[in-house]
């Protein structure tokens, strides 16, 4: 039965600001969902019940003295549980941040609060952001929404969880190698990793100086263009922040793909695919050739060069983030992120400054490569169908779990180190239940493209709506 929370975000918004709904019935729906299904899925750390209604009635009140609204006025959001809010708990999903209370703001939090949004509780999540499968010792794994003993992909477990699962309207994740678009995949929901620099990291708990990103995950390719128009752009606060000027994300969705070119790969992202996530994804492919869109396969170059660089920086930039700690307490990590970790120290400083150097030439090659051919890239977000927790459990597991704990984000992490943007949406079911979903990735600052070519797929299919068995 469809209620309040299957609204899409900017339906949520559209709704508080016409009086068809106030915010305080939005945020009794997804108490309502919370209630029904959290204590299966694990998909929040903390939550602040008192302070979110306080924040519904004063978006209620705005809207009663028709003040100005924003874009996303009276909408009740949850984020990962690493964004920083003054005086809130962040715990970063781990033991040695249980009672971590910043004392300043999230940028990008200010800039949702701003544009009329309020936050009502963090997020479960791999711990530190380091792990593609929603495990976490210290809070519990999260479970996905359609199949509980299967992974929400990580490290935004409940982010995609959530928002599937109909408890948020969207949530802020992170992305160092995969963690918006693999929960978005996974819990069948919609996800946008940005260009590299295209939105502020100040007062987001960093993992890579070089890969991170930050992003919503939502129901629709249109929740994500309302929430980028909002945070993108230049942060004082962030000197690696871009200073290119942002668009009107969601002006550009008409669904018009004409003469547009879908490059789909012959090389690297189709390997070792599963036949359910293959077929799922030509029959996108068939979807939005059928809009207008002209589809040309060609080889990628680099792709060696680009997953061994990329590993090599995301290693020794997260072991320097965490040195401190790993000397003082590393009992208090999990196995596989300290695991992960220590190798980062072996790497010598040479191959780092290489991985580095070498960044923009390989950029600039692949860029002139394929996107003088294509527009976009798409493939499979996950090539095979999920596996378990248990199948993925590499702290307990048997020899082998490793590879299958890995190998969840091997067609993500390449566009980290490109520093390219990608979108993930749904695109089906596998034969266990579990989402399918579709990478569609662009060249430096095309995230309008690739968001308008996720909202022409939603326009024509209705993956993006369903709800998951757990709110049954």
């Amino acid at each position: 039965m469809s209620t309040l929370a299957d609204l899409s975000m900017t339906e949520a918004a559209a709704a508080v600001a016409s009086g068809q709904a106030t915010s305080l019935d939005l945020l009794n729906a997804c108490w309502a969902n919370l209630d029904k299904a959290n204590a299966r899925v694990n998909a929040t750390i903390w939550l602040d019940r008192e302070g979110a209604e306080a924040a519904a009635r004063a978006a209620d009140l705005a809207v009663s003295q028709k003040k100005p609204l924003g874009p996303l006025h009276g909408v009740p959001m949850a984020h990962k549980d690493m964004y920083y809010q003054a005086g809130k708990l962040s715990t970063c999903g781990s033991a040695l941040r249980r009672d971590f209370r910043p004392t300043v703001t999230a940028t990008v939090i200010a800039r949702m609060a701003a544009a009329g949004a309020y936050t009502f509780g963090g997020l479960n999540m791999a711990e530190f952001a380091q792990n593609p499968t929603g495990h976490n010792k210290t809070f519990g794994d999260c479970h996905n929404p359609w199949n509980l003993p299967y992974i929400t992909g990580g490290s935004s477990s409940g982010s995609g969880a959530a928002v599937a699962a109909r408890m948020t309207y969207a949530a802020l994740g992170s992305d160092t190698g995969g963690s918006i678009r693999l929960p978005a995949a996974a819990c069948g929901v919609t996800g946008i990793k940005p260009t590299q620099t295209r939105v502020s990291r100040f007062g987001v708990m960093p993992l890579s100086f070089s890969h991170d990103n930050v992003g919503p995950l939502t129901r629709t390719a249109r929740d994500c263009a309302r929430i980028m128009t909002v945070i993108a752009g230049h942060d004082a606060n962030d000197p690696t922040s871009a200073r290119e000027p942002v668009p009107d994300y969601e002006a550009e969705l008409d669904g018009d793909l004409r003469g547009l070119r879908i490059g789909l790969p012959t090389n690297f992202f189709f390997d070792d695919t599963d036949a359910p996530v293959r077929e799922a994804v030509m029959l996108a492919v068939a979807t939005l050739k059928a809009r207008g869109a002209e589809v040309i396969e060609l080889a990628l170059p680099l792709m060696g060069h680009i997953a061994a660089y990329g590993s090599i920086v995301s290693r020794v930039e997260a072991a320097t983030i965490h040195a401190q700690w790993m000397r003082d307490d590393p009992q208090a990590y999990g196995q596989h992120i300290s695991s992960r970790m220590y190798p980062g120290y072996a790497i010598p400083a040479p191959y780092y400054i290489e991985s580095l150097s070498r960044r923009g030439p390989i950029l600039r090659a692949f860029a002139a490569e394929v996107f003088d051919k294509v527009d976009v890239l798409i493939s499979p977000t996950i090539r095979t169908v999920l596996p378990t927790l248990a199948e993925t459990d590499i702290d307990h597991g048997p020899p082998g779990t490793e590879h299958r704990f890995m190998s969840v984000s091997s067609a993500t992490r390449p566009y980290n180190y490109l520093g390219l943007p990608a979108v993930s949406v749904p695109c089906g079911l596998d034969p266990n239940g579990c989402p399918i979903g579709l990478q569609i990735a662009g060249r430096p600052f095309a995230e309008a493209r690739v968001l308008k070519i996720a909202d022409a797929y939603q326009r024509d299919t209705d993956w993006h709506t369903r709800r998951p068995p757990v709110l049954a």
